[in-house]
């Protein structure tokens, strides 16, 4: 059961980064788009883009079942929202509270 409930923490772990790294892509893409900060700022541009390239391969799938809304981008949110259900299911699994 210890073993289990480790797995479960680095999974958590890895979950709030996750998390963290949707937050920082969404900051940085409204200080984009507001210009505060300047396209011509190589290091944001460099860190934005390392960042959607460590998120694109979980958002993809995401984005090819949400409908098209256009301008807005809902992936983010279900994706967060998918971790903490997530989270939720496996602490409930070790405490031997699922059904």
């Amino acid at each position: 059961m210890n073993g289990l409930i480790t797995i479960i923490g680095i999974i958590g772990i890895l979950v709030n980064v996750l998390i963290w790294l949707v937050i920082a892509q969404f900051i940085i893409s409204l200080l984009f788009a507001f210009n505060v900060i300047n396209g011509s700022n190589q290091f944001m541009v460099a860190v934005y883009n390392s960042i959607n390239q460590l998120l694109d391969p979980i958002l993809r799938p995401i984005r090819r079942f949400m409908p098209d809304t256009g301008a807005l981008d809902f992936s983010p949110i279900v994706l967060i929202v998918g971790l903490q259900i997530l989270m939720w299911i496996l602490g409930r699994a070790a405490m031997g509270q699922l059904v």
